[in-house]
């Protein structure tokens, strides 16, 4: 009772009366519902939705996500339905803590599945209501300060969910104090021992930069009063993770990150930033090229402030920040400073547009996604905390994360223009469509109707947008040209039994279907194209009449190569024109060549659904890996006489190996491409020539 007590004061200083019995009635109601249940710590279960509660409390969250707060696991743990909440509490207050409570009823494969499943959930509430996932992050911080009390392995997993999705989160919505103690928490739940480590190099480094750090701050100080400017001088200090990241990602000792020293000066309005701007300028050197206006052009999170770097006193390094007060508060709250304020101002409605702006994104990424955990993957992506500026030929300007190439800036642009893409301009120049933009740059997209996305662009994009739309466009592109190929590949074997697609009943298309479990006859058709079902096989089953055997080809198939069919040629036993082969049907793969005395398929070779008798034709084309194995004496410039041979015969080497089998003899593995058997057979005449030769033997399965 004395922490809802102290609650209570707290929210009287901004809310009204019935408000506050509001939050007080949620508070009882959960006691109830919790009633007996207890936390690993021992303490009553209430305790933490209270403590959640205080949390946002200290941002000044309206009393809904108060509500919320102190309802978030009733309807996860108690077993209480949502329609009691909404006759309690009414629906907007339901919906928040059913958008926070994790899907309980369904059962994951695995961990990673169950979070994917939980964060996707999660992301379609936000859409509705941003105040979701303030309520979450609370909650997510009462339980890492409470870590401790959970097994080594459950913290870290905790601990690494926190610093891969919620820090990033909490950073993207712009709350700096949140996500400096989830990464300074997360931080020592995964490495207890380094955090222990730096944090004693930090309190060692303090005493001794203690009087530098003083004089720095005099100075600046006594530079504003002379200009006859307000505003507040502060020593920064950098948390630990951040410390830990810098050593880690710039391969720096700890002495030398703590070597810059940092201060923010905090002012009553965005002119003064800039008069202070100037003021520091002229007492201490700016570094070229590390100023950066973020007022101007505010970050991705709705962050604003001028950022500077100067040579001080004995060329010491100094880090400055300039900002407002509203800035300030922006700065270390994020899109919660909304409820802080209830203020109609230009930078809170931008940063909650952007917020909002944001969850449309991680929504309509969502809705793209194959499956939650691709989901989950692009929105990890996507929660980069570095931003590059850069501008559209007409002069807008787009934010796009550090290392954006010209296909992101197209996706960011429009889905269409993204899909279309051709080539680029970057300031006015044809660039490569994979290089890294710059702050700055003009970029221009040259798109042409009839392209679509190549999959290799997935190797260098780093949007989660553009990485969700290139696999969604790339899923419906081979979708359609498997159907097309199926098609194509069906009517060909249709035709070898002297029929076609046209002249099949439709109602032995739907039995055939049925026999599939197969609803759409482009499902069949795609199956086909991708290899996973033989044409041959297909065609049979259309062509059975009820009762009645299939009717089979006369005599082997003819294969010339890769006429279409999804054909590959077996690297176990490497068959080649004249051998006698059989085909194997490989999910995936098509059609794979195998020869007729492979073991790898000498329990499937009487299954006709799995291996179906082939044969050469006699216009076959193209080249066919070999093996051979070639037992010879030790001899000067062997490769070159190895070489020399095979060429001598119109092949190719593909691949030479040599092993030394004693101190006169070797073996060579040498691969080499023929046309046929009758060309392999001429190679390897020629190869006897070699004198010291003893043995040339083909390798097969």
């Amino acid at each position: 009772m004395p922490a809802l007590d102290s609650l209570v004061a707290r929210l009287s200083t901004y809310l009204s009366d019935d408000q506050v019995n509001l939050v007080r009635r949620a508070y009882f109601y959960a006691e109830q519902a919790h009633d007996g249940q207890r936390r690993r710590s021992g303490e009553a279960y209430v305790t933490h939705p209270l403590a959640v509660a205080g949390i946002l409390a200290d941002m000044h969250m309206d009393h809904q996500s108060l509500m919320a707060a102190m309802l978030h696991d009733v309807i996860e743990d108690t077993g209480i339905p949502k329609d009691a909440l909404i006759a309690q509490f009414g629906e907007t207050v339901a919906e928040l803590v059913d958008g926070v409570s994790k899907l309980t009823q369904m059962k994951f494969e695995t961990k990673a599945e169950a979070q994917a499943e939980n964060f996707q959930k999660m992301a379609m509430a936000m859409a509705r209501d941003i105040r979701v996932i303030l309520v979450k992050l609370a909650d997510r911080l009462h339980n890492m300060r409470t870590l401790e009390v959970l097994t080594g392995e459950k913290r870290r997993r905790i601990a690494k969910e926190t610093l891969e999705i919620y820090a990033p989160i909490a950073n993207r919505l712009g709350m700096h104090n949140m996500r400096v103690e989830f990464e300074d928490l997360g931080f020592k739940a995964m490495h207890p021992m380094r955090a222990e480590r730096i944090y004693a190099a930090v309190r060692r480094a303090r005493g001794n930069r203690k009087e530098i750090v003083n004089k720095i701050e005099q100075s600046l100080i006594h530079c504003l009063q002379r200009e006859g400017l307000g505003g507040e001088v502060m020593g920064r200090e950098k948390h630990l993770y951040s410390i830990y990241k810098k050593m880690r990602s710039k391969r720096r000792s700890f002495s030398e990150i703590m070597d810059v020293y940092a201060f923010r000066i905090v002012v009553d309005k965005v002119d003064t930033c800039y008069r202070v701007l100037g003021a520091v300028h002229n007492l201490y050197k700016p570094l070229p090229g590390r100023f950066k206006d973020y007022i101007a052009i505010p970050k991705a999170n709705g962050y604003q402030s001028l950022h500077t770097t100067l040579f001080g006193m004995h060329g010491v390094p100094i880090e400055i920040q300039i900002r407002t007060r509203e800035m300030e508060e922006m700065a270390n709250n994020g899109i919660a400073a909304h409820w802080l304020y209830k203020s109609d101002e230009e930078t809170l409605k931008g940063t909650h547009a952007r917020a909002r702006q944001w969850v449309k994104g991680v929504l309509e990424m969502q809705q793209r996604a194959g499956n939650s955990l691709e989901f989950i993957e692009s929105v990890k992506i996507d929660l980069f905390p570095d931003e590059v500026y850069v501008f559209t030929p007409k002069g807008s300007i787009m934010e796009l994360p550090k290392g954006s190439t010209a296909v992101d800036f197209a996706y960011a642009v429009h889905t269409d223009v993204g899909n279309t893409c051709i080539a680029c301009r970057i300031n006015r120049r044809l660039a490569p469509l994979s290089q890294a933009l710059e702050s700055g740059a003009t970029v221009e997209i040259i798109t042409a109707p009839a392209a679509r996305p190549n999959p290799a662009w997935l190797n260098f994009v780093v949007t989660g947008k553009a990485r969700t739309h290139i696999r969604h466009a790339l899923k419906q592109q081979r979708r359609s040209e498997s159907v097309s190929l199926g098609e194509r590949l069906l009517n060909k074997a249709l035709t070898g039994f002297g029929s076609s697609l046209d002249k099949i009943p439709e109602e032995r298309l739907r039995q055939v279907l049925g026999e599939y479990r197969m609803t759409v006859w482009e499902d069949l058709l795609e199956d086909i194209g991708l290899g996973n079902r033989m044409a041959y096989v297909i065609a049979r089953r259309l062509l059975a009449s009820d009762g009645e055997l299939a009717p089979s080809l006369e005599g082997p198939l003819d294969i010339r190569g890769t006429e279409g069919l999804v054909l590959s040629y077996a690297k176990c036993c490497s068959p080649i024109p004249g051998d006698p082969i059989v085909g194997y049907l490989s999910a995936g793969k098509g059609m794979v060549v195998h020869l007729d005395t492979c073991r790898n398929i000498s329990e499937f070779r009487h299954n006709p659904d799995k291996c179906i008798p082939l044969s050469w034709s006699k216009d076959v084309t193209g080249e066919f890996s070999v093996e051979l194995r070639i037992e010879l004496e030790h001899q000067r410039g062997l490769i070159a006489l190895l070489a020399g041979s095979v060429s001598a015969a119109d092949a190719n080497i593909e691949k030479i190996g040599m092993s030394e089998r004693d101190s006169r003899t070797c073996v060579v593995q040498l691969v080499v491409s023929v046309h046929d058997r009758t060309h392999l057979a001429r190679a390897i005449k020629k190869l006897r020539t070699i004198s010291g030769i003893t043995r040339i033997t083909r390798l097969r399965a």
